[in-house]
């Protein structure tokens, strides 16, 4: 049997190793024909010889990630082992520092690989597609990234607006004060914010319409100057209503629009502005498109298994 010896230097073992050697248990789940031994600063494997070459070859690139980031977690490790190239895990040091010091000195950053791609894909560009499942950090990022930008003085105010689909965008019918009607379908945007602003403050930067949030219906007739806007929910977007928000870009605007193509919620045979938007626009020099996957869940690890096994399905159809 063939056998490979790998010395950590420059490296704490327990860091590199994780919590009860989970980052090791996770390589045997990758390499399970070879036997895999961590003890004290060396990493020893035994099997195929093709098998180790492979292993030598991940081990080098897990170890210039951990002493470029001093971190490896999960995310990390599967986006390195299942990448073709470098280029699929790589990104700038700027795009991994803190967005935002959050509430209780929270620091806010971008956590994967493609997260900080859309990070610095809204550096440089005005407009900016992230298209992903469930719990991608897509809202969350953006979120941040319109907080730094207004603390920073680089916009004056954050408009975050979504299709209010479930209520067909006619809120007549509901209970309420308009602001009662709204608050179910932006509580995920509230959320964020709350997150990164202390709750007086972001109180006022409503009241004062610093901040504003809205159905998308109330963006029709306005010109967005000096903003950041995000778009939530994209995929819940009808031509008309894409169209129509694409074309509110005023001066010094970013625009994020953030959508899982698969959770559409429209009537059938309704199109959805989002996938016809990406189809038209992805030529358009000037505007990014940043696709988020299920590597990229920061929420329960159940929500990976959960992607993946609709996923199965999806694709049998």
């Amino acid at each position: 049997m063939n056998e490979l010896i790998l010395e950590l230097e420059e490296i704490t073992p327990k860091e590199f190793f994780g919590a009860q050697n989970a980052n090791i248990e996770l390589l045997k789940k990758y390499f399970p024909k070879l036997k895999i031994v961590a003890r004290g600063n060396k990493i020893k494997a035994y099997g195929d010889e093709d098998l180790l070459g492979e292993f030598d070859l991940r081990m080098n690139m897990l170890m210039a990630h951990f002493g470029k980031y001093n971190k490896l977690d999960e995310n990390s490790i599967e986006r390195i082992l299942t990448s073709v190239s470098s280029e699929d895990y790589k990104t700038t040091d700027v795009s991994g520092e803190a967005l935002v010091h959050g509430v209780g000195g929270k620091i806010i950053k971008a956590q994967t690989v493609n997260q900080r791609r859309l990070v610095e894909s809204m550096r440089n560009n005005d407009m900016v597609f992230a298209i992903g499942p469930a719990g991608t950090g897509k809202t969350y990022t953006g979120v941040a990234l319109a907080v730094r930008a207004l603390k920073n003085k680089e916009v004056k105010r954050i408009i975050l607006t979504r299709p209010a689909v479930e209520a067909g965008e006619n809120l007549g019918f509901l209970p309420g004060d308009l602001k009662e009607k709204l608050d179910p379908y932006m509580q995920p945007l509230y959320d964020a914010l709350r997150d990164m602003i202390p709750a007086e403050r972001l109180a006022s930067f409503i009241e004062n319409g610093t901040i504003q949030i809205a159905p998308l219906a109330f963006m029709r007739g306005r010109t967005l100057d000096n903003a950041f806007v995000i778009l939530d929910e994209g995929q819940n977007t009808t031509h008309a209503q894409m169209k129509m928000f694409l074309t509110r870009m005023g001066k010094n605007a970013k625009f994020l629009l953030t959508g899982d193509p698969g959770q559409v919620d429209l009537p059938r045979r309704t199109i959805s502005g989002l996938k016809e938007a990406l189809l038209v626009l992805q030529n358009v020099e000037g505007i990014g498109m940043i696709y988020l996957d299920d590597k990229d869940v920061i929420r329960h690890k159940l929500v990976k298994k959960v992607i993946e096994a609709y996923k199965s399905i999806e694709n049998r159809d």
